[in-house]
């Protein structure tokens, strides 16, 4: 009877090995990345991504705003998660104040919620944003924030 439990035990603890994938690592220099598009962003923004939509419908990107640059005004049809690795930025959400965002915080960004972010005027910031997709799509771009919004 022991000796059963044993290779039983045995035997169910090999057997996800089995099945099991091995983890893979991408390293910073391999992940690439480019210029956020002039149809989608003011100023400099350099997007990273992280990871694709094959994840699950989820996909995140590390972006980079330098002073000054920022978002058009956008939504998400499932929400989106900012997570601010560096730096000091803005975040708006449409009729409310913008808000100051800096390393260590987290923003929930409701789904179909217009809304902006990006860097302050005078410091750049960097976060994950990190947002589900929805029949393929993880973003409504709309018009770009105006100068005048942005310096309200």
């Amino acid at each position: 009877m022991k000796h059963l439990i044993g290779t039983t035990l045995a035997l169910g603890l090999a057997a996800p090995a089995a099945f099991a994938q091995s983890q893979t690592i991408t390293h910073t220099q391999d992940r690439g990345g480019q210029i956020g598009s002039e149809e989608t962003f003011t100023g400099t923004a350099y997007v990273a991504p992280v990871f694709p939509p094959e994840m699950n419908g989820v996909s995140a990107g590390e972006v980079t705003f330098l002073p000054g640059a920022r978002s058009a005004w956008h939504t998400h049809p499932v929400g989106q998660m900012l997570v601010v690795t560096h730096g000091t930025g803005w975040v708006q959400e449409r009729g409310q104040d913008k808000e100051v965002i800096q390393a260590g915080d987290v923003v929930w960004c409701p789904p179909e919620t217009e809304h902006w972010h990006g860097a302050t005027d005078t410091t750049s910031v960097t976060h994950y944003a990190i947002q589900g997709n929805e029949d393929g799509s993880a973003v409504t771009w709309g018009e770009h924030v105006t100068d005048e919004e942005y310096a309200q």
